[in-house]
């Protein structure tokens, strides 16, 4: 629970409690939305379904404006929150990668795991591929470290990095959100006139 348990507003048992129980209301809120189904999944690469860029741009703008008006009101000390390091070009070839396994499998390793929750065969499949790609990562892993630290910038956020405010970023990322959101409305529109 983040800056809760460094501030010792709750301890560390019960940050284990909570954030089991948010993680099983995440997965129930992903498979009641459709993310077990891989056709689903896949729809957004062939136009048919926008759900997950939907989520995701939803998800990302309210964590910014929750995060935004916190730290406005102090609520929240943005210096003790964790900027994960950023590596440029071992993100640019992770995404490729990833991308291209969600393409073929039609699941990302959460999604897949809403699968394998309700017992699908698929699901299973994928999900024990992944854990067999762990381990063969782990195993090349000392011969591709280099590529791994790769582009590395450091703890850096995009704000920082192309020096605005947080409040111009995100009333930028909901300009793009809203753009998003009307642009896959429109392709859904053509792609469903010409399948039905």
């Amino acid at each position: 629970m983040g800056p809760l348990t460094y501030f010792g507003e709750i301890s560390t048992e019960w940050n284990y409690v909570i954030a089991l129980f948010i993680g099983m209301a995440f997965g129930y809120i992903m498979e009641a939305s459709g993310f077990s189904s891989s056709r689903k999944l896949i729809g957004v690469f062939y136009g048919y379904d926008f759900a997950v860029i939907r989520v995701f741009f939803t998800a990302t703008l309210v964590a910014i404006i929750g995060l935004l008006y916190m730290g406005y009101f102090g609520w929240i000390d943005y210096s003790v929150l964790f900027v994960h390091p950023t590596f440029v070009a071992s993100a640019a070839i992770g995404g490729v990668i990833m991308g291209l396994g969600f393409i073929m499998g039609g699941f990302c390793p959460g999604t897949s795991l809403c699968a394998v929750a309700i017992g699908k065969l698929d699901g299973w499949v994928f999900t024990i591929a992944l854990f067999v790609g762990i381990f063969l990562y782990s195993q090349v892993f000392p011969w591709i470290e280099p590529l791994y630290n790769a582009g590395d910038m450091g703890h850096i956020k995009i704000t920082e990095y192309f020096g605005i405010s947080q409040g111009w970023f995100a009333f930028g990322f909901a300009v793009v959100a809203v753009a998003v959101f009307f642009i896959t409305t429109l392709i859904r529109r053509k792609v469903k006139d010409v399948r039905y």
